[in-house]
């Protein structure tokens, strides 16, 4: 479908917009995986491939906020093993986001969501173990998934997470290298999107700066609700959630 202006959307078009920058800004403060549920919600609203166009500035304005406040904290050396892989990942989603239609397009996005769960679940579950083999292959298969992921459905934070996971880094440096790693991928995607893709203009570009007072606002929220909601029962919610509104992109 043809992106909307700022003027053409209705107020419940406002309403998720609104929503799913909320929930980008507190997954850029720590709340993990909330940020997988706009995904599927964009989707649904405004096609498959479109909807990876009006969500990339909304998280590349967030990205901003997460490399600037966690800037020192990233560890280069193990970008530059992941970000070469990336970098082809997203020119193979490219080459397939040309070739499928809207609906399969959706269907893409549905799958690397259930997948995305699922690594987010088996993470969960080997917590404190030491499953994840630090060599190049692995390096190289995250980076190709990853690139893949974040370039169809903007959904590879579990794949990059699982990648971190095997350097054994602090948190404060696990979140500093996925915020850079975030930032450069999401800037390198963003003419792929306008020149090649065309799903960028801007009209969209409009729409997105008016989503930052709610992407600041989410970030303050997530702030709060890392303090005061368990985790186990937030990430609960958010996994059954995101599910859900995957399996309709299906339907």
């Amino acid at each position: 479908m043809e992106l909307l202006s700022p003027f053409d959307l209705t107020s419940f078009q406002w309403f998720l917009m609104a929503l799913c920058g909320m929930l980008i800004g507190m997954s850029k403060v720590g709340v993990p995986g909330v940020s997988m549920l706009v995904v599927p919600v964009l989707a649904f609203l405004f096609g498959g491939k479109q909807s990876t166009g009006v969500l990339l500035p909304i998280l590349m304005m967030a990205d901003l906020f997460g490399v600037g406040y966690y800037r020192r904290h990233a560890q280069w050396s193990y970008l530059v093993k992941i970000l070469p892989w990336a970098f082809v990942g997203v020119g193979l989603a490219l080459w397939v986001g040309e070739i499928v239609n809207d609906e399969q397009f959706k269907d893409l996005i549905a799958i690397l969501v259930f997948v995305c769960i699922g690594l987010m679940l088996w993470k969960d579950r080997k917590k404190g173990q030491q499953v994840f083999p630090d060599k190049w292959w692995f390096a190289a298969s995250m980076g190709l998934l990853g690139g893949f992921a974040t370039m169809i459905g903007n959904v590879a934070g579990p794949i990059f997470a699982i990648y971190l996971l095997a350097m054994h880094l602090p948190k404060n440096n696990f979140i500093g290298t996925s915020a850079w790693f975030f930032l450069i991928i999401n800037f390198f995607k963003f003419p792929l999107h306008i020149l090649v893709w065309k799903t960028i203009s801007w009209s969209s570009l409009t729409t997105n700066i008016l989503t930052l007072p709610a992407i600041a606002l989410g970030a303050f929220l997530g702030i709060w609700l890392v303090k005061n909601i368990p985790e186990k029962t937030y990430r609960a919610f958010v996994i059954i959630v995101t599910a859900a509104s995957a399996f309709l992109l299906l339907i």
